[in-house]
């Protein structure tokens, strides 16, 4: 609302397009390499035959079962009011990020400069073959992060991690939460500066701005299900 004199945004803040771009243009692709082999189930005498002869086995078939289909509207999994705490000045809406397969990624961000604090917030959903597919990324970009914990009772994994960095004095601290539900993976980024005191956003504030988004996007996640519809 208040007009503010062309602030040229810092490196580290003009250089955050460039990573979501990437992403959404690379289409987030999942590592291909050979899927981590199931879990021997031959201690039964000789049978061969797979999964269904051994009650045994059905944890892993549960597990590998392809709850979502497509990927949900992430610009959808997120009500105005909170766009408008977590982002204020931000169009609800929010913009899609172009991707290369629509129907297994799509990402949304929203962001927006407001007296001289600035906000960005992205919301990414993921979906992969199976949810050992999608168990084996979700510990490989858990593994990638240091710092952060668990979040309890949040999907079948939740992870969340803040950092803080300085470019040029101006400080800019930004939260990453990764959560897995069956073969889906949300990701969660948000992040704050304020160039007028040149501090960020306390760890707390921004820790639970993104798991509050985070909780909102796992729970519109039921557009995806298979044989829901079009979601």
């Amino acid at each position: 609302m208040c007009a503010v004199r062309s602030l040229p945004l810092p490196l580290a803040l003009t250089a955050r397009l460039t990573p979501v771009a990437v992403l959404a243009c690379a289409g987030w692709a999942l590592s291909t390499g050979p899927a981590a082999p199931q879990a021997a189930t031959g201690h039964r005498s000789g049978a061969s035959t797979p999964d269904r002869s051994s009650s045994s086995a059905a944890p892993s078939a549960s597990a590998a079962a392809k709850t979502y289909s497509t990927a949900s509207s992430p610009c959808s999994a997120v009500s105005a009011s909170i766009v408008g705490d977590l982002v204020p000045g931000a169009k609800p809406a929010g913009k899609e990020i172009p991707s290369t397969d629509p129907k297994l990624r799509r990402t949304c961000s929203w962001n927006a400069l407001h007296g001289y604090a600035y906000h960005w917030l992205d919301i990414s959903y993921e979906i992969s073959g199976s949810a050992d597919e999608a168990k084996q990324e979700f510990q490989q970009q858990v593994s990638r992060k240091s710092g952060g914990g668990t979040v309890p009772g949040l999907g079948d994994g939740a992870y969340s991690v803040v950092n803080l960095s300085t470019e040029d004095k101006q400080q800019t601290r930004e939260g990453v939460v990764m959560v897995r539900v069956s073969n889906a993976l949300v990701v969660v980024t948000y992040s704050g500066s304020d160039f007028d005191t040149k501090k960020a956003p306390g760890t707390d504030e921004i820790n639970k701005g993104a798991i509050k988004v985070a909780r909102a996007a796992v729970g519109a996640l039921g557009g995806g299900q298979s044989g829901s519809g079009s979601g």
